[in-house]
């Protein structure tokens, strides 16, 4: 792989504002669309609103197997409220490092797969082919992926899904999965002066925060992702210090195991906090898992090798992915989560990526097309 295109056109994706409030993903995804039709893919966009825009590439496809799915997302975070010291938008360079908001989280990811598609863009007739999944707004939920999730003639199907997310090329076999929820209590207003005659919302949220930080899952921790989690996030009530508040609110964050059940818990959770809570539930995604024994897991961990100073370990993501709703349509296909981003740097004020592991993540997500399509080729490292 050329560095200097893998280079140039992670640059030019990081020359398009994403930043996600609010978003504009449109021009940034038609650059991707026109790249991918030139190269000879069957595209599809596909707007959730107004601006906000994903896109579908095929290429391949032979009625057997299904394609090999690669998806990443376009949209990034806000700069922050720290300065920045390098243009987060022009991909200044030092060294190996290439700056900018978004080069691991994840237009370099972007870059990788839509550089392995051209690659094989003229070889991929009579096999199981490819579908590209570049997503709209990931940062706030997944909304982007939960739109396509809903149109599955457009998404058609896939045998397996990378995600290029920013793993430093290694190997992820999934991630916890995510439920968060606002809780709304209601109370009656009084004057502050005479209590007596409200009903405190503010006091039933700190009881129910009280309960929340003491619960219980019942549940093992997994092997690898550890135990499920549960944070509040937020709480506001009240309009003025004189007033016995009438509602009050908290935001609550659940990281997920496989196998738990989302509404079941919410269950357990609203007759926990009182039959009268309102719940307000914006993301409800399952969690991410493939065996690191399975077959084709093992093949990219084969793959993965020769890059990494010694054969992977079994790790998972601490973040959530769109593979959560693309095996919506998918099913619970296998799953890895593999980019040349740093984990470390996402989100981060001058965030940065290694040139080199952009060059490096090419050749990985050739090999594992190439691998799936039966022409294995010979790596790179």
């Amino acid at each position: 792989m050329d560095k200097q295109d893998a280079v140039a056109l992670t640059r030019s994706l990081l020359g398009y504002d994403t930043i996600n409030p609010p978003g504009r993903e449109a021009d940034c995804a038609r650059h991707a669309a026109r790249l991918l039709q030139d190269w000879g893919y069957q595209v599809e966009t596909h707007d959730f609103e107004p601006g906000r825009t994903s896109v579908v590439a095929r290429a391949g496809g032979n009625g057997g197997k299904a394609p090999l799915c690669l998806t990443g997302h376009l949209d990034v975070v806000p700069l922050g409220t720290r300065a920045w010291s390098r243009d987060p938008f022009a991909g200044e360079t030092d060294g190996d490092r290439l700056y900018g908001r978004g080069t691991s989280d994840m237009k370099s990811g972007v870059a990788a797969i839509l550089l392995a598609a051209r690659s094989f863009a003229k070889r991929l007739r009579g096999t199981p082919g490819v579908v590209l999944v570049l997503t709209a707004s990931e940062e706030n939920g997944c909304v982007g992926s939960r739109h396509l999730a809903a149109l599955p003639q457009l998404m058609g199907k896939a045998g397996a899904i990378v995600v290029g997310e920013p793993t430093s090329n290694h190997p992820y076999v999934g991630h916890k999965g995510s439920l968060k929820f606002h809780a709304d209590f209601r109370g009656v207003c009084a004057h502050g002066s005479m209590p007596e005659l409200g009903v405190n919302a503010i006091y039933k949220a700190a009881r129910a925060v009280g309960d929340l930080a003491a619960f219980d899952f019942g549940q093992p921790a997994h092997p690898v992702m550890g135990a499920a989690t549960l944070s509040v996030g937020t709480f506001e009530g009240g309009s003025g210090v004189n007033l016995v508040p009438d509602a009050a609110r908290i935001g609550v964050d659940i990281r997920t195991l496989p196998g738990m059940d989302h509404a079941a818990l919410l269950a357990r959770l609203r007759a926990l906090m009182g039959e009268d809570v309102e719940i307000d539930t914006f993301s409800d995604l399952p969690a991410v898992w493939t065996a690191p024994d399975a077959e084709w897991m093992q093949r990219v961990f084969e793959i993965c090798t020769p890059f990494l100073a010694a054969p992977p370990d079994v790790r998972t993501a601490t973040y959530m992915t769109d593979a959560a709703n693309l095996r919506k349509v998918y099913g619970d296909v296998p799953t890895v989560v593999l980019g040349p981003g740093e984990p470390q740097m996402a989100h981060q004020t001058d965030e940065y990526c290694s040139m080199e592991r952009i060059c490096q993540a090419v050749a990985l997500y050739e090999a594992i097309i190439g691998d799936w399509c039966a022409a294995r080729p010979t790596l790179r490292a």
